[in-house]
């Protein structure tokens, strides 16, 4: 089942985000992780906010385990995220309607 994670990353920058996902090799626009459905991020006024849909909860921990925690340990977070778990009852994708 899909689920939704919000993750509240207080003290982090927009240049730290932007240098993790350099790590990751990930582009603005392009393609994500094995099993991420969707990806957002924007500032608030604690620090960074970071929404995603996966295909499961396994396929983001094990992302969150392998990738995450150690690059955003690297670029030097102020810490891990406050999380926040939704199961999905449906998303979209691109395509015409």
């Amino acid at each position: 089942m899909a689920v939704a994670i919000i993750m509240e990353f207080e003290g982090t920058t927009l240049d730290q985000y932007d240098q993790v996902n350099r790590l990751m090799g990930l582009t603005p626009g392009g393609a994500g992780p094995d099993g991420s459905i969707s990806h957002w991020a924007t500032m608030t006024e604690k620090g960074l906010q970071v929404t995603d849909v996966w295909e499961s909860r396994e396929k983001f921990d094990a992302f969150a385990r392998d990738k995450m925690v150690p690059l955003t340990t690297e670029a030097g977070f102020a810490g891990p995220p406050k999380m926040t778990f939704h199961e999905v009852h449906n998303y979209f994708t691109a395509g015409n309607a």
